[in-house]
């Protein structure tokens, strides 16, 4: 028996061919379209996953079910994305249009994309054998999952838990979702860059602004390449923004006082 995962990420999706019991067989990735339409994010899943039986040599009646990670509001019961900040999901009903697409009908699930990394580290990985613990993906966005008590928690209609949107400066940065001052305005991946940004802008002499130069862009790696250089401008901030990483930790920690805190995602 054969699984697929699908992580919806804002860069890339990735997808990987499981055996039932967890071993990895085969991954890949494609590049993320976020400007993209629905229908058409919806094809590049299906040609991905069709992709990864191709290669070896499966068919779909060989599937035994896809979960899929999606990095907003889902109500997992229904099949159905709430939203996305940064993809072109909104009340979609992607279980239906996804299934619509193979001629062999076989269980696919969605949940938030953290809550499936939270639940395979209980499983498999960071968090296993332990009962409380959170996890925390760092990347387009921010993203939160919550394994307490040994169960995964997933709010009203498998909604998922929006950690990276709790508030840690009111009247803020404007966010994707809309709002101001919330985590991921501060510590996700493009919040990072932008603060790089800035930085190079104020101190265009800076080794921070020749790496940049070098490379012809800003990246979340750009600072980390720079404090390894001994860049203090480039120390300044990264220590800015571990403190805004350490913010939402904070009160997470003070909320569910887990055993384990798991990082995952590009930055870290």
């Amino acid at each position: 028996m054969y699984y697929i995962g699908i992580d919806i990420g804002g860069m890339s999706i990735k997808g990987g061919l499981v055996t039932e019991n967890g071993e990895l067989v085969l991954k890949q990735s494609i590049v993320t379209r976020p400007t993209a339409n629905e229908d058409v994010i919806i094809d590049d899943i299906h040609k991905l996953i069709c992709s990864l039986l191709e290669n070896k040599g499966l068919h779909e009646y060989q599937l035994s079910g896809v979960g899929i990670g999606v990095p907003g509001t889902v109500d997992g019961e229904k099949g159905r994305v709430r939203f996305t900040p940064n993809i072109n999901f909104k009340n979609t009903p992607l279980v239906e249009k996804l299934s619509a697409r193979f001629q062999y009908k076989f269980p696919i699930r969605i949940s938030n994309d953290a809550n499936c990394a939270a639940l395979g580290e209980a499983v498999w990985g960071g968090g296993g054998g332990v009962s409380d613990s959170i996890t925390v993906t760092l990347g387009t966005g921010v993203g939160t999952g919550f394994y307490i008590s040994g169960k995964l928690f997933e709010g009203v209609g498998g909604a998922g838990t929006e950690g990276g949107h709790i508030v840690i400066k009111t009247g803020g940065e404007k966010c994707g979702c809309g709002r101001r001052g919330c985590w991921e305005a501060y510590a996700a991946a493009p919040a990072l860059i932008r603060q790089v940004e800035a930085a190079i802008a104020k101190n265009p002499d800076s080794v921070l602004a020749e790496i940049a130069k070098e490379e012809g862009d800003v990246t979340g790696k750009t600072v980390f390449e720079a404090v390894e250089k001994g860049c203090p401008v480039a120390a300044k901030v990264l220590k800015k923004y571990v403190s805004y990483v350490g913010d939402g930790l904070v009160n997470l920690v003070n909320i569910f006082r887990p055993k384990v805190i798991i990082m995952g995602g590009g930055v870290s």
